[in-house]
This record gives structure tokens, C-alpha cells and sequence, in this order.
């Protein structure tokens, strides 16, 4: 790997920890539980859309299992970790359809986080009951990643990425 690439990608997880981070001490932006905007996925996405899926898929993981060493309990750790497998999965897919702009990929990163958790929930918990989470939790994913990646798309214009 070059040093160029190499020194982005450490930049890139950099950013995304120090947006984790902001994050977790900033009150919720709906009235859901835990349902956050996702700062740290601005540098994912920058990842994907500059570095490729295998580094922001890198940047996603090591962001994750960093906060979780520092800050994080085990349920959180797999809460996090599912929401964000298949956020990164279906990013990647949208991008790599190249019929999406990097807004509309982070709107489905945004869902598919969600999506993943709810999963995790359901799996952990037992019960079904956490799918009536669902709707509100899909208006949080669509608002959240509308945010996102916007942020990244003026990002990405700046550093001269199409």
C-alpha cells in the first residue's frame, strides 16, 4: 500500500473515531432511543467513495471494535457491529451499481444500519416484539443518512471525487 493511501485510510478512521466520539455526547436527535445521525459514517463513506470497499470496510470494523475497546459494552459492541456489517454491505452494493449518488447510498447505509440492529435485537432478545421499532427506526435511517451524506457528498466535491 502507498504512503498517500495508507496515511488517508489512518486520517479517514482517525476522523471517524473523533466523530463516534462527538456523537456519543450529543443528546438524540429524535425522540428515540438510541437512534443517532451517524457522524462516523461521513468517513465511511468518504472511505468508499475514495479509498474503495475493502479500506471503508476496514475504517468501518476498526472504528467499531476501537470505540467498543474504549467506551463499549459487549451488547453494544454487537449491536454496533450488526448495524454497521449491514450498512457496509448495502453501501457497498448501491455504490458499486453506480446508479446512486453518494447521498442516496448513505440513505440506504442509513436504513440498512437499523436494519441490522433490529436483527441483532431480535436475535439477542427473542422476541418479535422489537420489529414495531421498525417504522420509526427506518424514518430515523432515512433522515439520518439524508444528513450523512450530504456532509460527505460537499466532502467528496472538495477533494475532487466523482
Amino acid at each position: 500500500m502507498k504512503t498517500r493511501k495508507l496515511t488517508t485510510l489512518a486520517l479517514t478512521l482517525s476522523a471517524a473515531m473523533i466523530l463516534s466520539y462527538i456523537e456519543g455526547t450529543l443528546p438524540p436527535f429524535m425522540p428515540l432511543p438510541m437512534a443517532k445521525i451517524g457522524l462516523a459514517n461521513i468517513a465511511v463513506l468518504f472511505a468508499l467513495y475514495r479509498l474503495g470497499a475493502w479500506e471503508a470496510a476496514c475504517v468501518s470494523l476498526a472504528r467499531v471494535t476501537m470505540m467498543f475497546m474504549m467506551f463499549g459494552t459487549g451488547v453494544s459492541f454487537i449491536y454496533s457491529l450488526a448495524g454497521a456489517a449491514v450498512s457496509f454491505m448495502g453501501m457497498a452494493l448501491l455504490k458499486k451499481s453506480r446508479l446512486f449518488s453518494p447521498a442516496a447510498v448513505s440513505v440506504g447505509g442509513g436504513v440498512l444500519h437499523n436494519c441490522g440492529q433490529i436483527l441483532a435485537a431480535r436475535f439477542m432478545l427473542s422476541t418479535d416484539a422489537v420489529v414495531y421499532y421498525m417504522p420509526a427506526l427506518m424514518v430515523s435511517g432515512v433522515l439520518s443518512g439524508a444528513a450523512v451524506g450530504a456532509a460527505c457528498s460537499v466532502i467528496l466535491n472538495r477533494v475532487g471525487v466523482k
